[in-house]
């Protein structure tokens, strides 16, 4: 069972800004990145459904997660049937993320209240996403289905629409204020936080570093915007 509500998930994930996406079939490895993260100031994360036996893999993450860095949600990730999805619920995800659309997922995260977020690649697609109950539509891949130019042009007929863009994404500021000043809620950053270099030389703390410094970054971003609307 969730231990954090759709509710509660959904306004982390726009209140952070940024999602961490990682798998390793190690699960120290999961858990020195996941940790990492969480000391740095990120309080999501989801683990990639990407390798066999992934689910245990979260199984062991999502308990050593509950006892060690209280407060982080953690999600599935790269989900593509509903099976899966049950599978990971009843790992105790609290939110499933997906690269494509699929209505039978959305009703098994929505009959255990537990923040569904399709992979959409057409204002089609994000429109049934919504009619299927869907709070946050990831945009996948983000740089090649458009950009920040697509996702500002999505929001222009349909400003209550949240976007989660994930592929491409850098955590830079030049990167992130395009992304947000086009009016994305939050974004998925892979590889390009947790890079190939950290996890060979096992240099977590640079992570760490990394990842405050992203939220620092991506604070200023924020406010930097919301004072040009209020112009």
């Amino acid at each position: 069972m969730a231990a954090f509500s759709r509710i509660e998930v959904i306004l982390q994930m726009k209140e952070q800004g940024i999602v961490p996406v990682f798998y390793n079939p190690d699960p120290g490895i999961c858990f020195d990145v996941a940790r990492a993260c969480y000391k740095g100031g990120l309080r999501i994360f989801e683990l990639t459904n990407r390798g066999d036996y992934a689910h245990e893999v979260f199984a062991w993450l999502n308990k050593k997660l509950a006892r060690e860095c209280p407060g982080m949600i953690a999600g599935a990730g790269s989900v593509i049937d509903a099976p899966t999805a049950a599978l990971y619920l009843q790992m105790g995800a609290n939110f499933i993320v997906s690269p494509t659309l699929h209505e039978e997922i959305a009703f098994v995260c929505n009959r255990r209240k537990v923040l569904w977020i399709p992979g959409c690649g057409s204002v089609t697609e994000i429109s049934d996403a919504e009619s299927l109950g869907a709070e946050i539509i990831k945009i996948f891949p983000a740089s090649q289905v458009g950009g920040p130019g697509f996702v500002k042009a999505v929001l222009g007929p349909r400003p209550w629409t949240s976007i989660m863009p994930t592929g491409g994404v850098e955590p830079n500021e030049e990167n992130l204020s395009k992304w947000f000043n086009a009016g994305v809620c939050c974004v998925g950053i892979g590889s390009k936080l947790i890079t190939e270099d950290i996890l060979q030389n096992r240099d977590f703390r640079q992570l760490e570093e990394k990842a405050g410094e992203a939220v620092r970054i991506l604070q200023k971003v924020k406010s930097r915007s919301e004072a040009s609307k209020g112009k």
